[in-house]
């Protein structure tokens, strides 16, 4: 049976519709090797020269290691939090549950740079700007909204048939957690923990708002590399930033599949 001819407009247009939202992270690969001194497409030569820069950029270098720690530690943390909050929800029940998942999730309602002005405002008043404890709870302002929505489907589509039949042999409350409910999280964890870790490592608004001089991330020294100067620099770490996020995509591909993982 043949094809109808909308068929075949529909993936041509789609496939165009593809190519037109890859091509601006596609054309940064070969910008990235340019031997130019500024950015330009097609680069008139060839060379690593930018990627040895920003292997001898000490603030970049500097920045990066701050991002790669903060996304950790604040990933970490989110699912500690979320991991019991999400439970205590969904499963217990407890007295004002909507209104705690609510207030959970009540970051991602507001505009961005609101959140980032009012966390300032609150942070001046502590002495939390500029400081790697400030940037993790600024951080956790918004990482955690993401992990309690997705631990909280995970574990509302989980059968409760394997957690009351351990309940029934005996098990306790804490014991059907830990051997049967959080095993059974497991893919809900893994795509947390990749969300948390790339929100974080990518986050630049509210960052904008409590680095310094003192301390910085990498996608606020980018910005401000951006605003002084236009070079290949930036390709080389936009390349780099992609690479890393694929290898987290990957990594939840081969560990639990990206199907599993995000829609289950």
């Amino acid at each position: 049976m043949e094809e109808k001819p909308t068929s075949w407009f529909m993936r041509i247009a789609v496939t165009i519709l593809f190519l037109f939202l890859l091509a601006p992270v596609l054309l940064v690969f070969p910008i990235s090797f340019s031997g130019d001194q500024i950015l330009a497409f097609p680069p008139s030569s060839w060379s690593l020269r930018w990627y040895e820069a920003l292997l001898g950029n000490n603030v970049m270098m500097s920045a990066f290691l701050t991002s790669l720690g903060l996304a950790t530690v604040v990933t970490v943390l989110s699912l500690i939090i979320a991991i019991p909050a999400s439970y205590a929800i969904v499963r217990l029940k407890v007295t004002g549950s909507e209104f705690l998942f609510n207030l959970f999730t009540a970051p991602l309602l507001l505009p961005t740079i609101v959140l980032g002005l009012a966390i300032l405002i609150i942070f001046a008043s502590m002495g939390l700007l500029a400081t790697f404890t400030g940037l993790v709870i600024g951080h956790l302002v918004i990482t955690l909204p993401y992990a309690l929505r997705v631990l909280s489907v995970s574990l509302g589509n989980l059968n409760l048939a394997c957690e009351e039949a351990a309940s029934s042999l005996g098990a306790k409350p804490l014991a059907v957690f830990g051997k049967v409910t959080l095993p059974m999280m497991a893919p809900g964890i893994v795509a947390a923990t990749a969300l948390c870790f790339l929100v974080s490592f990518d986050e630049v608004v509210i960052t904008l708002f409590l680095t310094g001089p003192r301390m910085t991330t990498l996608p606020v020294e980018l910005f401000h590399h951006v605003e002084s100067q236009a070079d290949p620099l930036v390709a080389s770490v936009s390349v780099l930033l992609i690479l890393m996020t694929l290898a987290v995509v990957m990594i939840v591909d081969r560990t639990m599949g990206l199907t599993r993982a995000f829609v289950k």
